[in-house]
This record gives structure tokens, C-alpha cells and sequence, in this order.
């Protein structure tokens, strides 16, 4: 497989162009292939050892990586802060470097603090290490790798063939929910508009400051709006991705109840009737049931596209792995 990268970090998405998105799906897509086969896996990374250092609680991030390194032949290595010498005030870089004696090629990192990843790439590159990082999340800056995963599942709903971003033009996105706290929505605002979507943010207005309307600095393919409205947000929109309410980061009371959050802004089944008939659902999880989402909408096949996104996760971090790692 050959195709041009020319990304040795992934860290967050602000300088990924519409061709890099299109690499990023295509290979995904033969990476999909291999994973409907009995034999599932290839010897794409054989030799190659995957240090996933995960610093804050992941599920699907942490086993998503886990899977695709395995599915690629390589070794992996899983880090656990709870057991680790972090405990005993060893640094985060100095953990860093561990996993770098070691002999770890690529390293996945996720934290609640901004930029700890990008520190670390700056410290591999430092070293003239040659090892790569990849970002799986780290406070409320970006989580490219859940975008990309976004993206993946919308275009393939859109064109199963032949994902590519160019399906994507035009169609009305709607994001709701904590998109104050939310890293997936930064990384999926700059995705989906150079994708050439309408995006539109909308929450509490405490929850989707004005603010964002500023927040990429031109619109050269799609476009970014901020709506407190719901209705507006939802009216003939193609996709509706719900966000968690992420409490653990609120330090202030921006919520009245999650009773009267659900009431102006869950979606359910008859709000969603002001969007497009065809109109698909999304949630990057964990789902908070009855509360940004109901359960009823979100177990319905026909409309849900959320275990769609757990399946293209991996398909997703195995191109990402690829492609930096080959």
C-alpha cells in the first residue's frame, strides 16, 4: 500500500489538508477489508513495538489502540499511572523515556492536561529518537484520532465503496452538548469543515460560548455556526452527533438540572424529526442514557451509528499506526 503521509506525529488535526484526510480514509478503508476476513491480521508493523501510556481513564480509546496494534503484528505495551512509578514522583517525561529504552517505535498518549503529547513529541524529536506520537486525547485541546474515526463513519454511510471526504459537501452537521469542555468537538470542527460541512455547535449558553463562531481562522471549504437553539441546530441536518456532559471538568454550576438539559437539549426521537429523514446519529461515548440522548434513539439500528463508530475506531487507528509507523 502505498500512499503519501508526511506527518510523523498526529497530534491534532489544524494542518491536516483535504488530501491527508482522504489518505487517512482510504486506508482505512483496506484496513476495514482486512478486518472482515477470518485471518484479520496483516504484518504491516511486524518488530514494531506500541507503547499506549494512558494517563486518564479510557475504554474504547485505550482497547481501540490495543486491537489495531495487534491486528498490525506489532508489540504492544499498556501503561497504567495507578501502578506506575508515577506514583513515586517519577515525571511524565522521564516515563516517557522509559518506554524509549525500552524500544518503543510509536507511543499513544492520552491525558487530562493540554499538550502534554505535543511535549513529549518535542522531547523524542529532542532526542533524535525517531519515535512517533500520536495524541488519543489529551484535556479539552484535541482528540484527532475520534474525528478521524467521525469522519470515517460518515463518509461511509455516504459512499460504503469509496470513502472520501468529497461526500461530505454541503451536508448540515449538527454537534450538541458540552462542546465548553469537549476536545472531540475541536478536533471534529476542523475535520468535518474542511470537509467541506456545515457545522453547527449548539448547547446551553453557558455550555457553547460565542466564542467558537472565532474558532478556526478562515472557512475555505465548509462553515462553522453557533446556535443556542435547538431547533435551529437540527432543522434538515444529515448527521446529529450528542455530546456527553463532562462534569468532571465543570468547575462552575453550568447547568440548572439534567432533567431540564434533557428537557431543551437531549435528543430524542421527536426532536429529530425537524432533521432530515435520513438523518443518522452519532456519540463518541461514554453515553450518559436519558440524558443527552434517549435510549430508545440511541439502540435503534436503523438511526444509530454509534456502534459503527467502536467498529471504524479500530479500522481508523490501524491506518494512523500504519501510516506513521511504516
Amino acid at each position: 500500500m502505498t500512499v503519501p503521509w508526511n506527518h510523523h506525529h498526529i497530534l491534532s488535526l489544524d494542518q491536516f489538508t483535504p488530501e491527508d484526510y482522504n489518505t487517512v480514509l482510504q486506508t482505512a478503508s483496506s484496513f476495514r477489508e482486512v478486518l472482515s476476513r477470518r485471518m484479520k491480521k496483516v504484518p504491516a508493523l511486524q518488530a514494531q513495538v506500541v507503547a499506549n501510556l494512558f494517563f486518564e481513564p479510557s475504554t474504547r480509546t485505550r482497547s481501540s489502540f490495543e486491537l489495531a496494534a495487534k491486528r498490525l503484528s506489532a508489540d504492544t505495551l499498556n501503561f497504567s499511572p495507578s501502578t506506575s512509578s508515577l506514583t513515586k514522583g517519577e515525571t511524565i517525561l522521564d516515563t516517557a523515556k522509559t518506554y524509549l529504552a525500552m524500544g518503543a517505535d510509536i507511543m499513544v498518549i492520552r491525558h487530562k492536561q493540554a499538550g502534554v503529547p505535543s511535549a513529549i513529541a518535542a522531547e523524542m524529536d529532542r532526542l533524535n529518537s525517531g519515535v512517533k506520537i500520536l495524541n488519543a486525547g489529551d484535556g479539552q485541546h484535541a482528540h484527532p484520532t475520534q474525528a478521524l474515526l467521525d469522519l470515517f463513519t460518515i463518509s461511509c454511510v455516504l459512499d460504503p465503496e469509496n470513502p472520501s471526504i468529497s461526500a461530505l459537501k454541503g451536508k448540515k452537521v449538527a454537534i450538541v452538548g458540552d462542546i465548553l469542555h469537549s476536545r472531540v468537538a475541536r478536533s471534529n470542527i476542523w475535520s468535518l469543515t474542511t470537509a467541506g460541512a456545515n457545522v453547527y455547535l449548539c448547547g446551553t449558553p453557558t455550555l457553547v460560548p460565542k466564542l467558537f463562531e472565532d474558532f478556526l481562522p478562515s472557512y475555505p471549504y465548509g462553515k462553522l455556526f453557533v446556535t443556542w437553539k435547538l431547533e435551529e441546530a437540527l432543522k434538515d441536518a444529515d448527521f446529529v452527533m450528542t455530546l456527553r456532559l463532562q462534569h468532571e471538568r465543570m468547575s462552575d454550576h453550568l447547568l440548572p438540572s439534567l432533567r431540564e438539559y434533557h428537557q431543551y437539549y437531549g435528543i430524542t426521537r421527536e426532536k429529530i424529526k425537524l432533521c432530515k429523514e435520513s438523518v443518522k446519529i452519532l456519540h463518541p461515548g461514554p453515553v450518559n442514557r436519558g440524558v443527552e440522548i434517549s435510549s430508545d434513539l440511541m439502540d435503534d439500528p436503523r438511526l444509530s451509528l454509534i456502534p459503527d463508530q467502536v467498529t471504524s475506531g479500530v479500522a481508523v487507528r490501524m491506518a494512523l499506526l500504519y501510516l506513521i509507523g511504516r
